[in-house]
């Protein structure tokens, strides 16, 4: 089927790999391309081919999975075991639209990349696999830590957390995902999540960068939470789990 025409991005693995990532963390063969496995679970086909996977069955270590993006089912390879579709949404931040204040009472602080493994710890509990130990290094991570911890050495523990993903860039401007927004269980109903996404597209905004981001489609949650900030829909698409069996 043909790739929905309102999409801002029809594969954003691709067009991450193939711009703002191409020269750093970009792993190619043939006709496929991947990110590192410690980097993100994401790599992208240039055409839905049993050749494409047997070029991306070579970039993949032993039982590794990868997602990419298919607007058709994706064909039979040796070694390689398919699951899906399953529908992700595509939301963006106009560039004419008011942003949301920024909460006075919420402390936000950067997140190096020393922190990592903290980082890791918690999206887990949200989505596990989908962050990873170098995920980081994709872009700035700013957090909320628990006050009851205390603030410098003695901070408290990471509580919640967003920041940057796939990054892409045309003539027109410098596209930048929101990701990794999650907050515990513990400590959820206090605004952190609006309070996270207010701090990244005023510093998007700020620095002339265009923020958009996905969801997965049957999360009705988070897009609600979207769409009241001001997020507009730019369409879905489905993504597919690619696994090497051998």
């Amino acid at each position: 089927m043909p790739a929905d025409p309102a999409l801002l991005f029809p594969n954003p693995p691709l067009d991450s790999l193939s711009t703002a990532f191409s020269h750093n963390l970009a792993l190619r063969r043939g006709l496929a391309l991947k990110f590192p496995r410690e980097i993100t679970p994401f790599a992208a086909l240039l055409e839905n081919t049993p050749a494409a996977l047997t070029d991306l069955h070579a970039l993949l270590e032993p039982g590794e999975s990868t997602f990419v993006v298919s607007f058709n089912p994706l064909p039979a390879a040796p070694g390689i075991a398919t699951k899906g579709p399953y529908g992700v949404r595509q939301f963006e931040f106009p560039a004419d639209s008011p942003l949301p204040p920024l909460p006075p009472n919420i402390p936000i602080e950067p997140i190096p990349c020393a922190h990592a493994p903290e980082m890791v710890a918690l999206t887990d509990i949200a989505f596990p696999g989908f962050f990873r130990i170098r995920t980081c290094e994709m872009g700035p991570y700013f957090g909320i830590r628990d006050s009851a911890g205390g603030t410098g050495k003695n901070a408290g523990r990471l509580v919640a957390m967003c920041g940057e993903r796939m990054n892409v860039r045309t003539p027109e401007a410098d596209f930048r995902e929101l990701s990794g927004l999650c907050t515990h269980p513990d400590h959820r109903g206090r605004g952190y999540a609006p309070a996270l996404l207010a701090h990244m597209l005023h510093l998007h905004r700020s620095a002339g960068q265009r923020s958009y981001l996905h969801v997965a489609s049957d999360n009705p949650t988070a897009i609600a939470l979207y769409e009241r900030l001001g997020f507009q829909p730019r369409g879905e698409f489905p993504l597919y789990s690619v696994r090497r069996v051998a």
